[in-house]
């Protein structure tokens, strides 16, 4: 069996599934999708999986939490000896980590024992096997062990340059004591997974101004101040009292819809619940008439057609926006209906 094999939020393998097929396709790679609703997870199986792995990178994926290319499926595991036929399967390939995980779902999370367990009893036989470094070694293939069953495994690879780099694809934040609203944790997750290193250290400096559209109760602003960027903070809505006593926050009673700054900004922020059509016009908008450098915004997605959506929305934020655009779209693990967009200049 070739494939890839990837992660997402319940009850989204739908979008996963499409995105997948329609992505390989347009890359010239035929193959089908398998999934089954709240699993967590999906399959496109294929014939050339490494080629379709490069040709669909990781980042460009906005539905998959994680890109695994798949070595083995494993049906009827007997407990009392799952290392055997993973050795079998795994063969003479070498692997520099080993991660035991399962999907994100309500029917998969009682495995949570099982991974930890059965991974402290499978890296030593690993190592034994010559299959896997004396040491965790970040530049060669992760090895990923996922169990959507007790008696039922997938074995795929990731590498570490395409792929995300927590268990699970999950990044644990923890929520702030001081932070107004969950919300926060949405921004500082689209900071952490759709900004490079470099980019973070560049377009988030200390005395940058940025504007937060539908701001209240501010869990957005609250984290551009944690940055020290100087923040108009839109919305009729009251502010979180704290948020105002950082001295880096100006807040206008406006309308999000309506209100641009009267010079340029580095930054506009968007969490506005709103039709995702016309988010994506309105920060079309923002871009085409140079009222912002950069921006990170929310999609909130319909209930039926949400990939289709996703891509007309896309599609027509670039198409509007009046110049060239590095665009990156995710749905994060904090996002729930919605994906999250970060855009910035092409060629910077």
């Amino acid at each position: 069996m070739q494939g890839l094999l990837c992660y997402c939020r319940a009850g989204f393998e739908p979008e996963l599934a499409a995105e997948l097929t329609e992505r390989a396709a347009e890359a010239g790679h035929a193959g089908y999708a398998r999934t089954e609703r709240n699993s967590g997870h999906a399959l496109f199986l294929c014939e050339e999986a490494d080629a379709l792995s490069r040709a669909l990178p990781f980042a460009d994926l906005i539905f998959a939490r994680q890109k695994l290319v798949l070595i083995a499926e494993l049906r009827d595991l007997d407990p009392k000896d799952r290392i055997a036929p993973m050795l079998d399967a795994l063969q003479m390939r070498r692997f520099g980590t080993l991660v035991v995980e399962h999907p994100d779902s309500d029917d998969a999370k009682p495995l949570a024992g099982l991974a930890r367990s059965f991974g402290n009893a499978l890296r030593p036989a690993l190592r034994k096997a010559g299959l896997l470094s004396a040491q965790d070694d970040a530049r060669m293939p992760r090895l990923h062990v996922c169990f959507v069953d007790g008696d039922h495994a997938f074995l795929a690879t990731s590498d570490p340059r395409d792929s995300a780099p927590w268990p699970m694809g999950v990044p644990r934040l923890k929520m702030h004591a001081d932070a107004p609203s969950r919300s926060a944790l949405k921004l500082e997750e689209a900071i952490l997974t759709l900004l490079t290193a470099d980019e973070r250290t560049q377009l988030l400096r200390e005395g940058m101004r940025a504007a937060d559209l539908g701001a209240a109760p501010g869990g957005w602003t609250w984290v551009l101040t944690r940055h020290k960027l100087q923040v108009t903070a839109i919305d009729n809505g009251p502010l979180r009292p704290h948020v105002m006593d950082t001295g880096l926050v100006q807040h206008l009673r406006a309308d999000g819809f309506a209100w641009h700054p009267a010079k340029p900004l580095d930054w506009m922020v968007c969490d506005m619940v709103e039709q995702p059509s016309r988010v994506a016009g309105r920060m079309a908008e923002w871009f085409r008439e140079g009222w912002c450098r950069h921006a990170i915004f929310n999609l909130k997605l319909p209930m039926k057609k949400r990939w289709q959506e996703t891509r007309l929305c896309l599609d027509r934020f670039a198409a509007q926006a009046g110049k060239p655009l590095t665009i990156r779209a995710k749905q994060l693990y904090h996002d729930r209906e919605e994906i999250t967009v970060f855009a910035t200049p092409s060629g910077r």
